[in-house]
């Protein structure tokens, strides 16, 4: 029997039927499927979706969900209002994060990271508010999103990178800060930092650019690009994010650091002081090439946007801009071929790289869907590179140009997609 409920009264063990809404709305790619687990549920929750069909001969009814006994109320420390009370209560959280680093598969973390990054896009543009109209900001509102972009990268290490790169209905702005949050922690864990260092690292990628909503509203800027505007203006961002932060005394040094010098470069051309080389403290090297990664995915007016592969070889042709030791170790995160590549394999078939294999990360695993020497779309195929008896292997970045696809960002996010259903149990 189909039940139409508010989603407030959905309960784990009851069957989704539909969605009432748009598709866009929530972050699942299967129409039908018991809620199985509380992160489904709060995945649900956190979506846009405010009403859902429930199939009562699959799952639990509405009734019986409610004359079930009723939880025990969580207990819940009182508020801290010292600042060595929140750190404290900061690290303690960061350590349960990291306690339980239980991997996940790429189509599973993309489902509980898709919730994650809605609950961030409204988090940030409340900060992004308060900056915009003159108020303290407070970064008790996004330290939350930090703790579980941390979880999930720890779970699985592409995942919410990957949907923040192949998803068009991210706000690219919510959708650059959350990614750059991400690649930080991600970079972070490679290079072998402490826990509590791994989060300070996605906090800086949240804030870095938090200066540009002090920026002069009336200065014209092209199609939402801030790096069109005047040059002096533009790299004031920096100062006005950097003193606005310095209002809130808990925050650590490295984030301020990071907000301050990642338009730096190691041969002293950058901004806003001219630092070189190991003047330049570690977190703002790092975000340096996170922040500019990502710039390179998003063009600009004047820009087309980069294939992530190509975004790679971009950054490893910009001799003296960035730390050579931290970009390979990036390099090594993401991977030669990042998630949302295209890829021209051997056997002449175009696929797009749709995870990593975490022991072979020069190998990740593919979708391929075209056939060059049909020139045309074929039945998709999952491929791991790395697995044994693999018969096929990357010859290089895929040229899609006149081969009568859709364009690059949507036929990515298709991909994806289509990448995500296939993973997903029935």
């Amino acid at each position: 029997m189909l039940k139409q409920i508010p989603v407030e009264d959905l309960e784990v063990g009851m069957f989704v039927h539909r969605f009432e809404g748009n598709w866009f709305d929530h972050p699942f790619w299967k129409a039908k499927f018991l809620v199985a687990d509380e992160s489904r549920l709060a995945a649900i929750r956190a979506s846009r979706v405010r009403g859902v069909v429930i199939d009562t001969s699959k799952g639990r009814d509405l009734a019986a969900a409610r004359t079930a006994p009723a939880p025990m109320p969580a207990i819940t420390a009182p508020p801290a209002s010292t600042a060595a009370a929140r750190i404290g209560a900061i690290k303690r959280r960061t350590v349960a994060q990291l306690a339980e680093p239980r991997p996940a598969s790429f189509a599973e973390e993309v489902e509980r990271a898709a919730g994650i990054a809605e609950q961030g896009r409204e988090r940030l543009g409340r900060l992004q508010l308060d900056a915009r109209l003159g108020k303290a900001l407070d970064i008790r509102k996004v330290e939350p999103v930090v703790g579980d972009i941390l979880a999930s990268v720890r779970r699985n290490p592409q995942a919410f990178s990957g949907l923040m790169r192949c998803k068009l209905k991210n706000e690219a702005v919510f959708r650059r800060a959350l990614s750059v949050s991400a690649l930080m922690i991600a970079l972070a864990g490679r290079m072998k930092l402490t826990g509590q260092e791994m989060r300070e690292c996605g906090l800086a990628g949240l804030l870095l650019d938090i200066g540009v909503n002090y920026l002069p509203q009336a200065d014209p800027v092209l199609a939402g690009e801030n790096r069109a505007r005047d040059e002096r203006i533009w790299q004031s961002h920096v100062l006005l994010g950097y003193r606005a932060l310095q209002n809130d005394d808990t925050l650590p040094r490295a984030v301020l650091d990071a907000c301050l010098f990642h338009h730096e470069r190691i041969d002293g051309l950058g901004y806003p002081q001219r630092r070189a080389g190991d003047d330049i403290p570690m977190i703002a090297r790092m975000a340096a090439i996170c922040d500019s990664f990502e710039f390179l995915l998003a063009g600009t007016p004047g820009r087309a946007p980069l294939d992530p592969a190509h975004a790679v070889e971009a950054l490893r042709d910009q001799k003296g801009a960035f730390d050579e030791d931290i970009l390979r170790m990036f390099i090594e995160t993401i991977g030669l071929y990042p998630v949302g590549s295209f890829v021209t394999l051997e056997s002449g078939r175009i696929a797009m790289v749709i995870d990593e294999d975490r022991k072979d990360p020069m190998r990740p695993v593919v979708l391929a869907f075209y056939s060059l020497a049909a020139r045309e779309r074929i039945l998709t195929q999952r491929i791991a590179l790395a697995e044994p008896g693999a018969r096929e292997r990357i010859v290089g970045i895929a040229d899609l140009s006149g081969l009568e696809l859709p364009e690059d960002a949507q036929l990515r996010e298709l991909v994806f997609l289509s990448a995500c259903r296939t993973a997903q149990p029935a």
